[in-house]
């Protein structure tokens, strides 16, 4: 997991480009500025330093050790950014785990990972309690709130801890987190971003956004667990900005707005249905004063959603990112007048990012033709985490391939045309067919099964099951529906099942998505 560590502090510290260094700095500068908030509570900087600090000091009593990983079972909440970078202090790798998870799920992130222990919320206390319970390695769990039996409770850990510097330095190439994106085989894959990954990352997101400074507040409604999350916190805390904390509940179009408004919000991220809900609100107007920056991303916007935005957030930046998390995760940036008048692309490449569209066989194809576009720069993840051959087709050629098919336009900006594997968002959460297969062909009442994305109109996409029954089985819709809310996290399940005799293939035996989607998008919508 790490490479080198060494116990020196100092100057020797403050060289490296390491996670931890970057918020000590802002805390040595501005000690008494809010670093961050959520609901009614609020850290200063100088707060912040000293409890990560404590945090690190007491995962060392409990045996961690440089190269372990630790898992982050928490909601949104000022304790995800605590056990963030109180793991790096320790000389830690973080694991956050999606809190939408199923314990099946959850264990097997925490066995793949090696998490040799948990930091949970008390809404996530049972998943917690189980996976120590019955997990080989899994030593001990901190409940932030009420502790079961069991646990250890947070805050007395933290006020039992020391404040001293433990002393342990990270090295840029260490890993910073262990991000668990789903794969196309069916099981979710841990991909390693290091510290110089993050860093790096920061500084483009800074570069490509603007206007960030110490006098910036970031609000954003993405769950921390996420790479969105991890990567929209990361350079206000750098520069000494304010980070207001979204909560883990429903998108409440006034709260956000009061939110905005009370907070003095600069830059701020939601999905598109979000800003069309947002931009139609009696009250818009009520944010336009402090906003600098409307961000937009995972998942296509409407015209309809642009242009509202153009008009109702005036001198307001509208920007749209794009990537995924194993680039740390922005690739290409889509900025100002360009949202409408480049209507569909996601942007041009960001600062630090090289990019290219291949054939198969890695050749360039002429602009306006359909390839995969492939990265590669310092953001690009080292691989994924004990699994060398998925690692090794993913870096095929020297470049990190995105499975995303696009075409470049003759003003260098990308549109994506189709996901080469099938991959389905839905409400901005990525969903992998195969995993929810891996779950149906399970069930002894399926004989073939494919998932696919249809149209819908909240969440744009949904996943729907089109499934052969086994010889003699009447399994029904509700069943099957029911069979994969005990396996997988909700957003994930189907939300509908169409019985066929048989599924269409090619002659290699694949089956044809494209025929399905076809097929039933129009009976879906």
């Amino acid at each position: 997991m790490t490479t080198t560590h060494t116990s020196t502090a100092g100057l020797e510290r403050s060289r490296r480009l390491i996670l931890p260094e970057l918020l000590a700095r802002s805390a040595r500068r501005l000690p008494d500025k809010i670093a961050v908030i959520f609901g009614e509570r609020q850290l200063t900087y100088a707060e912040l330093e000293e409890r990560t600090t404590r945090l690190a000091n007491a995962l060392i009593e409990r045996g961690v050790r440089p190269g372990d990983t630790v898992a982050l079972l928490l909601m949104n909440g000022i304790e995800f950014i605590e056990a963030f970078f109180g793991a790096h202090k320790a000389g830690a790798t973080p694991v956050p785990v999606n809190f939408r998870l199923a314990q099946d799920e959850v264990d097997y992130i925490l066995q793949d990972a090696g998490a040799v222990g948990i930091v949970a919320d008390e809404p996530l206390a049972a998943l917690a309690a189980t996976a120590t319970a019955t997990l080989e390695g899994v030593r001990f769990h901190l409940a932030v709130g009420a502790a079961p039996e069991g646990a250890e409770g947070y805050e007395d850990v933290l006020a039992a801890a020391s404040s001293a510097d433990p002393g342990v330095v990270a090295a840029e190439d260490d890993i910073a987190a262990l991000m668990y994106t789903s794969g196309t085989t069916g099981r979710p894959k841990g991909a390693m971003l290091t510290h110089r990954n993050l860093v790096v990352h920061a500084s483009n997101w800074a570069h490509e956004v603007g206007q960030v400074d110490e006098d910036s507040v970031w609000r954003a409604g993405a769950p921390l667990f996420h790479i969105a999350g991890v990567a929209g916190f990361l350079p206000f805390l750098w520069l000494g900005g304010s980070v207001v904390i979204a909560p883990s509940t429903a998108f409440d179009i006034g709260e956000s707005i009061e939110e905005l408004e009370r907070h003095r919000v600069t830059h701020t991220f939601f999905v598109p249905t979000q800003w069309d809900a947002i931009c139609r609100h009696p009250e818009v107007s009520r944010i336009t004063t402090t906003l600098k920056a409307a961000l937009w991303g995972a998942s296509p916007a409407l015209r309809s959603t642009l242009e509202a935005m153009s008009e109702t957030l005036p001198g307001v930046a509208i920007i749209s990112t794009f990537g995924q998390t194993e680039m740390s995760p922005c690739t290409t940036f889509l900025k100002g007048a360009d949202a409408v008048r480049k209507m569909g692309s996601v942007g041009r490449p960001s600062v630090n990012v090289e990019v290219r569209v291949v054939d198969e066989d890695m050749n360039d194809v002429p602009r306006g033709e359909v390839g995969e576009i492939v990265y590669r720069g310092p953001t690009a993840m080292v691989g994924y985490f004990n699994k060398p051959e998925a690692t090794a087709e993913a870096f095929h050629g020297g470049w990190f391939h995105s499975g995303d098919l696009v075409r470049e336009d003759e003003d260098g900006y990308f549109y994506v045309v189709d996901r080469k594997k099938d991959m389905i968002i839905s409400g901005g959460e990525n969903i992998y067919p195969a995993e929810v297969e891996v779950v149906l062909a399970a069930h002894e009442g399926v004989a073939d099964v494919a998932v696919i994305g249809v149209p819908h109109p909240k969440w744009v996409e949904t996943p729907l099951a089109v499934v052969v029954r086994a010889p003699g089985s009447e399994v029904t819709e509700e069943e099957l529906i029911g069979y994969c809310r005990q396996h997988l996290a909700g957003y994930k399940r189907p939300s509908g099942v169409r019985f066929v005799d048989v599924l269409p293939r090619n002659a290699g035996g694949k089956v044809l998505k494209r025929s399905l989607r076809d097929a039933y998008a129009e009976a879906a919508a």
